[in-house]
């Protein structure tokens, strides 16, 4: 891959950081997972990169692609990350960490949604980050109608969660 790309895609990554880092948090149960997926989702999006045609926006593309890591990553229990030789472009990023000082009603959604299935974490994921049902839709391979009632069934789901949690 030549300078420029590898520049373009360093630059793009460091701006959509934060949506690796998220994806972490709700799939990745300590901090050393954390980071382990964090390096498979970059090492995929990389591999990946040089099929993105921009034909919807990086953020999009990047959801999907680590979205579908997380999920194919920790549905496998597989942790084996492979390996591949760390190319000095990489070095410079800056690691903006996630900021893990919460208020008390956030651990509670994420310990919640830790509790629901795979695709319903990504499609809860995406909606907080207020993207539109087409854009969720597009990122997750369903229709915007699926995503829509899946949706509301998970937000019915998520109250009584954390009532329940409320009342413990």
């Amino acid at each position: 891959m030549n300078l420029q790309l590898e520049q373009e895609f360093v630059l793009l990554l460091e701006e959509n950081q934060n949506i690796l880092h998220k994806i972490c948090k709700l799939y990745a149960n300590d901090e050393d997972a954390h980071k382990d997926l964090f390096q498979e989702m970059v090492i995929q999006l990389w591999h990946s990169f040089p099929k993105f045609k921009g034909e919807s926006k990086f953020s999009t593309w990047a959801y999907r692609v680590s979205l579908n890591t997380a999920i194919s990553l920790y549905r496998s229990k597989k942790r084996k990350i492979s390996t591949i030789e760390w190319n000095d472009s990489f070095e410079h990023i800056r690691n903006e960490e996630y900021d893990s000082r919460e208020d008390e009603q956030l651990k509670s959604l994420y310990k919640a949604v830790r509790n629901l299935n795979d695709i319903e974490k990504a499609l809860v994921y995406m909606y907080l980050e207020d993207k539109d049902y087409r854009e969720i839709s597009e990122t997750l391979g369903i229709s915007e109608v699926n995503a829509r009632v899946k949706m509301n069934r998970i937000k019915t789901k998520l109250r009584t969660m954390l009532s329940q949690q409320g009342g413990a």
